[in-house]
């Protein structure tokens, strides 16, 4: 995965959760996240900069690690 902060992500699409694992060891998953953006996420060229932007302030979410 090319990105400075973040070291995974996963999607289950049955609860529409995306989990975001980051390079600090921080996990959070976010709520109600459509299939769609997250497979936008996982294919763009800065997935920290379109956590942020797409995601971060949009959906639920909470740190479960």
């Amino acid at each position: 995965m090319a990105s400075s902060n973040i070291a995974s992500i996963g999607y289950d699409a049955t609860s529409e959760t995306l989990e975001v694992e980051f390079t600090n060891g921080a996990l959070y998953q976010y709520y109600n996240v459509p299939q769609a953006l997250a497979e936008q996420l996982m294919q763009a060229g800065s997935k920290g900069q379109f956590l942020h932007y797409s995601i971060k302030n949009a959906y639920p979410f909470s740190r479960v690690g």
